[in-house]
């Protein structure tokens, strides 16, 4: 391993690894994520998910 964090397969890999419908991009990295396009809104892949969610756990 080279040190870098690499987070678990997600709910939607599976369907991404199969060519599933296009997933939406993550607004922050540009990765895929577990959302097809058509979603409406700020969507965000798994990783990028759980960091904002750990940044407003600790917001107070």
């Amino acid at each position: 391993m080279d040190g870098t964090y690499r987070a678990a397969p997600g709910p939607g890999a599976r369907e991404r690894a199969a060519g599933g419908p296009p997933f939406a991009e993550c607004v922050l990295c540009r990765e895929p994520t577990e959302y097809p396009e058509s979603v409406k809104g700020a969507t965000l892949c798994p990783v990028c998910e759980w960091q904002e969610g750990q940044r407003t756990a600790c917001s107070g």
